[in-house]
């Protein structure tokens, strides 16, 4: 079915949302509508590996990290969701250029109504980053055209409005979808912004190169604890990032047997 710029298909009991292409812009598997059916959206939320804040391991520790989060992108609202239902501390605000997505999102992919921790800006990101204030700990950049390109969401300005916009504990994530073979110079801006203090996953089996930049408080995480947390983060939401952890190992990723940038 089509919605204008919008086509919605269906395969194998999984919904996917595109933007008049072929391009898969999103996915919700529909017996489970609230998981991270892509593989590249699972790694976008692999930041919280990456703070001691961001899990509860106990009944006595409640989780603080993010405590709130930016993103740049809706698509069919999977980053969204998983975030809302499962980050109970977390305010988060969307920004979306085309309020068609909003209205697709809402309407076939089960994305919730705006409330108290949830709010939805029909904006573009670029204008939205340079003019707005306040910090955030958590940016994720997922947007795209229906040629899966990103335009200015790709430039050394943006990169360097975003650092400005992170806290002292904050951390951007990009999607670099479009750009698997060619991201070297993508990631190069990313890593001017940030001085360097970047880390690109291996590319998912669909081209995605999820790429984290760091502002502020290191990220200095060993094996050991990576593995626990990815542990915990199962137990607590359903995401398993075990395996993303063991190609991090294999893919040499790892300084010192450590996820350090």
């Amino acid at each position: 079915m089509s919605f204008g710029d919008i086509d919605i298909s269906e395969e194998s009991g999984v919904r996917y949302l595109h933007f008049g292409s072929e391009w898969v812009q999103g996915a919700m598997r529909i017996r489970r509508p609230y998981d991270l059916e892509l593989a590249y959206t699972r790694e976008m939320m692999a930041g919280l590996l990456m703070r001691d804040d961001a899990l509860a391991s106990g009944p006595t520790h409640s989780p603080r990290w993010p405590r709130n989060a930016l993103l740049i992108g809706l698509g069919a609202g999977s980053l969204t969701k998983f975030m809302h239902r499962h980050l109970p501390q977390t305010k988060l605000t969307v920004v979306e250029i085309n309020p068609a997505v909003w209205a697709a999102a809402q309407q076939f992919f089960k994305l919730p109504e705006e409330d108290a921790r949830l709010r939805i800006e029909v904006a573009d990101g670029v204008d939205f980053i340079a003019q707005g204030r306040g910090y955030y700990d958590y940016i994720l950049v997922d947007g795209y055209d229906e040629d899966a390109k990103v335009g200015l969401l790709d430039s050394l300005p943006f990169y360097q409005a975003c650092w400005s916009r992170l806290s002292e504990s904050g951390l951007l994530v990009a999607n670099m979808f479009g750009r698997s073979r060619k991201y070297g110079p993508s990631l190069s801006r990313l890593a001017e912004a940030f001085d360097q203090r970047v880390f690109a996953f291996p590319p998912c089996d669909s081209g995605n190169v999820v790429a984290f930049a760091a502002r502020g408080e290191a990220v200095n995480v060993p094996l050991p604890v990576l593995r626990e947390r990815a542990a915990i983060l199962r137990a607590n939401t359903g995401l398993d990032l075990r395996t993303t952890v063991t190609q991090l190992e294999k893919a040499g990723k790892l300084t010192s047997n450590a996820l350090v940038f």
